[in-house]
């Protein structure tokens, strides 16, 4: 099951509307109705809410280029053809 899901992953990544969709997920996240919702005065673990939420996005913004940058190597290594111009 997992390496069938893992083929099914990397190339559901190769697609430019994944590109595409996590760009603007990630616009979106780092916007003003998300912002303000974790701009508060409170503190987990005694760590500012936002600054927790920025952290926890740029590691997960990390994480997505390296499955995409992923991707774009097994597909390297498989010989197959990329797609775009």
């Amino acid at each position: 099951m997992w390496p069938q899901l893992k083929q099914l992953l990397l190339t559901r990544l190769r697609f430019r509307e994944s590109w595409i969709l996590f760009f603007v997920f990630g616009l979106i996240m780092m916007n003003y109705p998300f912002i303000s919702i974790f701009n508060k005065p409170t503190q987990l673990f005694q760590i500012p809410i936002l600054y927790l939420y920025l952290q926890v996005g740029w590691a997960v913004s990390i994480f997505v280029i390296w499955l995409f940058n992923k991707a774009n190597n097994e597909d390297d290594r498989d010989g197959a053809p990329k797609e775009g111009p």
